[in-house]
């Protein structure tokens, strides 16, 4: 038997896949949900056009990466990947007891340390920026239930 061999840009590839199962599992997981229209938006309407973007950006993705030059998936670093997963998992942990301001600013300064090479001072300036940023997005303008802060 022949070996087969897969043309295009392997990691383009996988990011493909990865962005169609992604968006093939929201779509599979909100079939249940009301959609709507764009005048009168069911509980399924957001889900829906975003999975389906999601799908489309996949196949796009992969589409590219058929026609590039080929390239290897390099090794996975453990490091990196491990600390942004604490990171959101810090986020989602402290967003209740310790606010929304403590718990974002916390999930940008430990997940930069992911970056073997990140800076105190642009670590503190991104975190206040992206904080305030955030905290005007979300909890005032999109009014999302969660406390500002521990006091």
């Amino acid at each position: 038997m022949g070996e087969i061999t897969i043309r295009g840009s392997r990691p383009d590839l996988l990011a493909s896949a990865t962005f169609i199962g992604l968006g093939a599992l929201v779509l599979w997981s909100t079939r249940d949900l009301t959609v709507g229209s764009a005048a009168m938006m069911g509980p399924g309407y957001m889900p829906r056009v975003i999975g389906s973007l999601t799908v489309i950006l996949g196949l796009v993705v992969g589409l590219i990466g058929l026609f590039k030059g080929g390239e290897p998936i390099g090794t996975v670093q453990l490091r990196p990947l491990l600390i942004l997963l604490a990171s959101v998992a810090g986020f989602a942990l402290a967003a209740e007891s310790a606010g929304f301001i403590i718990a974002a600013a916390g999930l940008i300064i430990f997940g930069s340390m992911a970056d073997r090479e990140w800076r105190v001072r642009e670590v503190l300036i991104s975190s206040t920026l992206l904080t305030l940023f955030g905290l005007v997005v979300f909890i005032y303008g999109l009014d999302v239930q969660m406390p500002v802060g521990p006091f």
